[in-house]
């Protein structure tokens, strides 16, 4: 399974992810978040990080030409959009995107499309604020195209093992403080992520 470590604000928890065997890096563009990096900041990590890594710039009601601009200002390879983006947004971004889907109930996730999503349980904020989503929701569905985030720990994620799932998304739970990581929470994380489901 896949492993995404969101919210890096420093070179040496990048790396530091990466080494522990993090499929793809997330660098939050909202400026609301205490997890917040600028472009700019963000460019001068990924310049530094080695091939092979997904790098994931976060996105709340921007416009396309931002989004656009803030990709190639900083070098993401990917645009994760936590909003509901029109169409037309979504046609004008110049790289992949993954869009986020906040889950309230089990009718969310059976309404999902096939494409690739990450689900993150709903609240007013943006962001899951460390809450879980049901995995009951999830037996017995093609769970192939899905990113599970929300309330997920070092503790806690053996447990989506078995569902299927494309990858797990993780930020606050492998913190040491707020925008910077616990090198052991991650490690473990990513360990027991990455545990083969018997």
């Amino acid at each position: 399974m896949r492993v995404k470590i969101c919210g890096i604000t420093t070179y040496e928890d990048a790396i530091m992810a990466i080494d522990a065997g993090a499929d793809a890096l997330g660098f939050v563009f909202y400026p609301h978040s205490p997890r917040f990096i600028t472009p700019s900041d963000a460019k001068k990590i990924i310049e530094k990080l080695p091939p092979f890594v997904e790098k994931v710039g976060l996105f709340v009601n921007e416009k396309a030409s931002v989004i656009n601009n803030m990709s190639k200002e900083s070098g993401v390879t990917l645009a994760q959009i936590h909003f509901d983006a029109p169409q037309e947004t979504l046609k004008s971004l110049i790289l992949p995107y993954v869009q986020v889907t906040r889950a309230a109930h089990e009718e969310d996730i059976s309404q999902l499309d096939g494409q690739y999503r990450l689900v993150d349980a709903y609240c007013e904020a943006y962001g899951g604020m460390g809450k879980r989503l049901n995995l009951e929701w999830f037996k017995g569905k093609d769970n192939r195209h899905i990113i599970l985030a929300g309330g997920l720990s070092p503790e806690n994620v053996h447990e989506t093992l078995g569902y299927g799932f494309y990858g797990v998304d993780v930020s606050s739970s492998v913190e040491a403080s707020k925008g910077i990581k616990d090198p052991q929470k991650v490690r473990t994380f990513i360990a027991n992520a990455k545990k083969r489901s018997r």
